[in-house]
């Protein structure tokens, strides 16, 4: 089940799933792997106060556990799930700073999202993918993905940025990036979150360490950190409103997937049909796996879709690789110090823009779907859905609590199957 065969390296040469390069290329490109997930792998647990040591550990192990899933036939890399992250704060208060005081409760919600996705998996695997995408066509995923970026968009402006100095140190990082993005090319603008953390927190050390501007950088903790060392684990407590509020990620986790293993399956021209549910059961797994420890829920990474487009090396094998590296790394006291050292607006810059970019990413569905707007169901859904979810509409039935982003997604695919009942009627 998990054997490739063995293609020398050539300019221009396609590596297929199953087809390996050499060793020394093989490991080269699964590392590249694991600096592309980098940025928002440890960005993720940063905005929700979990530990990124556990979080890139636990990516490599669900990788793993993907890959299993799938017979090692469907080339991903899961890394830290975004769409976690508003109900993670609301579902635990977290205030922006440090570690989440109440991270237990949200393991516990993380672990139960994770079944339902792969009980949708298992569903999936032998029913079709039909049912999901009439369920879920491209103006209720659109809706669903532009929500998650606007309901987090008031986080770093309203609280990651207490002073004048750190809101002007957020939007130098806001530009760095965008200049990374536009201006840059090869593996710069590839891999320009880094670029864009790296380059913020050098300016942020000559302000503040040099020039006293504004709260220094404690090198102290990554001094006394060590090279190696046992991760900080955390044992998952069930709420039942914590539950509640993080359950509903199960259906953005399933449009998200979807849409990777559609663009995955166009680059290598393989047919990704017949893994789709196993796909979602093994990021199902993944996540309760990751969530019983102490890391976050985790999903396919487009950025390393993008590194495969870029290099025409789709290989299963450099992602066994990719997680091997992350697992290693997950055990570096050091490397964890380093994370918790980025300075706050610097967090915040990177947040501004990841979050923009996830809102924006739905007006791309849109429009590759060419979806109608001079349509009055769709108008209406993406309507209904966008205010909802930008002003965290909170609904309440009895004891049980529904924010924003559920109120949103369960909000737009009611609402677009009452309103189409007439057009599936016909």
């Amino acid at each position: 089940m998990f054997s490739w065969t063995i293609k020398q390296p050539a300019d221009g040469i396609v590596v297929a799933p199953d087809e390996r390069l050499p060793w020394p290329q093989t490991i080269a490109l699964g590392v590249q792997h694991v600096v592309a997930m980098f940025g928002g792998t440890v960005l993720g647990p940063l905005l929700m106060g979990f530990d990124a040591n556990v979080a890139v550990l636990m990516s490599g192990v669900g990788t793993l556990i993907f890959f299993i899933a799938v017979g090692g036939k469907v080339p991903s890399y899961l890394g830290s799930s975004f769409s976690f992250i508003s109900v993670v704060i609301a579902a635990t208060g977290y205030g922006g700073q440090g570690l989440n005081a109440n991270i237990d409760m949200a393991l516990g919600g993380i672990i139960v999202c994770g079944a339902v996705y792969a009980l949708i998996g298992l569903v999936v695997t032998s029913t079709g993918t039909g049912w999901v995408e009439r369920l879920m066509p491209p103006v209720v995923t659109g809706s669903v993905v532009a929500v998650i970026g606007l309901n987090l968009a008031s986080l770093p402006i309203k609280t990651m940025a207490p002073t004048s100095f750190d809101a002007w140190l957020q939007a130098v990082t806001f530009v760095t990036i965008a200049l990374a993005a536009v201006f840059a090319s090869g593996i710069v603008r590839r891999l320009l979150i880094l670029v864009g953390l790296i380059v913020a927190s050098l300016i942020y050390a000559v302000l503040t360490n040099g020039l006293g501007w504004g709260k220094p950088i404690d090198f102290t903790l990554i001094e006394n950190a060590a090279w190696f060392g046992a991760p900080h684990l955390t044992a998952p407590a069930f709420d039942g409103r914590a539950i509640t509020l993080i359950v509903p990620v199960a259906l953005i986790l399933v449009a998200e997937n979807l849409g990777h293993l559609k663009a995955v399956g166009a680059m290598t021209g393989r047919d990704m049909g017949p893994y789709i549910g196993r796909a979602f059961v093994g990021d199902g797994l993944a996540t309760m796996v990751s969530g019983s420890v102490g890391g976050t829920g985790v999903t396919t990474y487009a950025e390393n879709i993008g590194v495969m487009a870029a290099t025409k090396v789709y290989s299963t094998l450099l992602f066994v690789v990719a997680a091997i590296v992350s697992i290693l790394l997950g055990f570096s006291p050091k490397f964890g110090a380093l994370i918790l050292s980025i300075p706050g607006p610097v967090i915040g810059g990177l947040s501004i823009v990841l979050f923009g970019l996830i809102a924006a990413m739905a007006g791309r569905i849109w429009v590759e779907n060419k979806v109608d707007f001079s349509d009055p169901r769709n108008l209406i859904t993406v309507a209904a859905a966008l205010t909802a979810g930008a002003g965290d509409l909170t609904l309440k039935f009895g004891a049980f609590t529904m924010g924003g982003i559920g109120t949103a997604t369960f909000g737009a695919i009611i609402l677009y199957q009452i309103l189409a009942w007439n057009r599936f009627s016909r």
